[in-house]
């Protein structure tokens, strides 16, 4: 059974760092972070294919840093240079596809979601 378990999330200040863990059983998987802030849709925020190929969505990018450790079964987001609207429940997911997907359709285990609160 594929698990993912994202730990990490809390209330900071604008202009402060955070860093997300997520756990991951079984794979090999590419792993994504999603987010969804209250009334909008869930977003891609960065995904790492197992081989450690990243990507990023705009308005994260120079930010935020996606990798992977522990043998390939934790993924981390570094999360620096928050800003309010930054401010959202984080999703960890899995696709077994073998390449980058940026959609939420293309993943098909979820962990639980963790909140992340910026306030400026």
């Amino acid at each position: 059974q594929v698990q993912l378990i994202e730990t990490g999330g809390g209330s900071v200040q604008a202009g402060d760092s955070l860093s997300l863990s997520c756990a991951v059983s079984g794979g090999p998987f590419t792993t994504g972070w999603f987010r969804q802030a209250p009334g909008k849709e869930r977003e891609f925020v960065a995904a790492i294919t197992w081989s450690g190929a990243t990507t990023y969505a705009d308005s994260v990018k120079g930010r935020f840093t996606i990798s992977r450790v522990n043998g390939k079964k934790s993924v981390y987001l570094q999360m620096n240079s928050l800003k309010p609207e930054d401010t959202a429940v984080y999703y960890c997911a899995a696709s077994t596809s073998g390449r980058i997907v940026g959609t939420t359709a293309g993943y098909a285990f979820w962990g639980q979601g963790t909140q992340v609160t910026v306030s400026s």
